[in-house]
C-alpha cells in the first residue's frame, strides 16, 4: 500500500513540477479576483452567492480545459519524451502504474475545483458580506429552500462528477495514442464538438439521443428542475447518473485494456 502510494505522490509531482500547472491555478485566482472584484464597484444588487455562482458557471469550463490538458498528456507524454520505459522496468505492475496515474489526475481535477470554491468564497464573503436570505435562494433559483451555502457545494459536486468524466475519457485518448500533442488536440476537439453537437441533437425526435455522452455532462441543471423535458426527451438524475456510469465503465475499460496489452518496445 505504501509502494502505491509512492507512485501517486509521484504523479503528483510530476503534475506540479510543470510550470503550466501553477499558471493554470494563477489564472483561476485571477479570474476570482478580477471578477469578484469589478462585481463590487459596478453592481449594486449582486449578493456574494450569485458572484460565486456566476464565476463557477464560467470557470468550471475553464478548469475543464485545464484537466483535459493535463490528463491528454498524462500517458501520452510518457510515450513521447520516451520515459514510458524507464517507468515500467521499475517492480510495479502495469495497472497499479495506470490506476497511480488517474487518481493523481482526480486529485488535480479536484484541487483545482476547490481553490476555485475557497478563494471565491472568501474574497465575495469580505467584499459582499454574509448573506442567506430568500433573496438569495430567489438570485439563485434554488429548489426546496435549502442554504445558498449548501446548494453552491452541490453545484460543485455535481461539476465534478462531469470533470471525472472528462478526466476519464481524455486519459484514455492519452492511452490509445503515443502523441501527446495529438491525444489533448483530439480531446478538446471532441469535448468542445461534442457539447455542440449534442445540443442540436437533442432536438431530434429519436431515442438514441438521449444516450449521448454530453447531454449528461451538466448534472447542476438538476439543481433547478428534476426533469429536463425537449420535445419527446425527459432526462432525469437518475437517468443521467446511469448513463454516465455505462461511459464510465467503457473508458476504463478501454484504457486498462490497452495500456495492459501495449507493447512499448517500438
Amino acid at each position: 500500500m505504501f509502494d502505491f502510494l509512492q507512485l501517486v505522490r509521484n504523479e503528483n509531482m510530476k503534475i506540479y513540477r510543470r510550470i503550466g500547472t501553477w499558471i493554470m491555478l494563477g489564472i483561476i485566482l485571477l479570474i476570482v479576483i478580477v471578477v469578484s472584484t469589478l462585481s463590487k464597484i459596478f453592481s449594486e444588487h449582486d449578493t456574494m452567492w450569485t458572484i460565486m455562482n456566476g464565476i463557477e458557471q464560467f470557470t468550471y469550463y475553464l478548469i475543464t480545459i485545464f484537466t483535459v490538458v493535463v490528463s491528454a498528456e498524462c500517458v501520452a507524454g510518457e510515450f513521447s519524451a520516451g520515459t514510458i520505459k524507464l517507468l515500467l522496468i521499475r517492480p510495479w505492475s502495469r495497472s497499479k502504474i495506470l490506476l497511480s496515474k488517474y487518481i493523481a489526475l482526480l486529485l488535480f481535477a479536484l484541487t483545482l475545483s476547490v481553490v476555485m470554491l475557497v478563494s471565491s468564497y472568501l474574497l465575495n464573503l469580505i467584499l459582499f458580506g454574509y448573506n442567506d436570505s430568500a433573496t438569495a435562494n430567489e438570485a439563485l433559483a434554488v429548489l426546496n429552500n435549502s442554504h445558498p451555502l449548501s446548494y453552491m457545494i452541490q453545484v460543485y459536486v455535481l461539476d465534478y462528477i462531469g470533470l471525472i468524466m472528462i478526466v476519464t475519457f481524455a486519459f484514455m485518448l492519452s492511452t490509445i495514442f503515443r502523441s501527446g500533442g495529438l491525444a489533448i488536440g483530439l480531446s478538446m476537439f471532441i469535448y468542445f464538438f461534442g457539447l455542440i453537437a449534442s445540443g442540436l441533437l437533442f432536438n431530434l425526435k429519436y431515442d438514441w439521443v438521449e444516450y449521448l455522452l454530453f447531454l449528461h455532462l451538466d448534472l447542476k441543471q438538476y439543481l433547478q428542475t428534476s426533469v429536463i423535458k425537449h420535445n419527446i426527451h425527459e432526462l432525469t438524475m437518475g437517468f443521467s447518473l446511469a448513463v454516465l456510469a455505462v461511459y464510465y465503465i467503457v473508458f476504463v475499460g478501454i484504457t486498462w485494456l490497452i495500456f495492459n496489452k501495449r507493447d512499448v518496445a517500438t
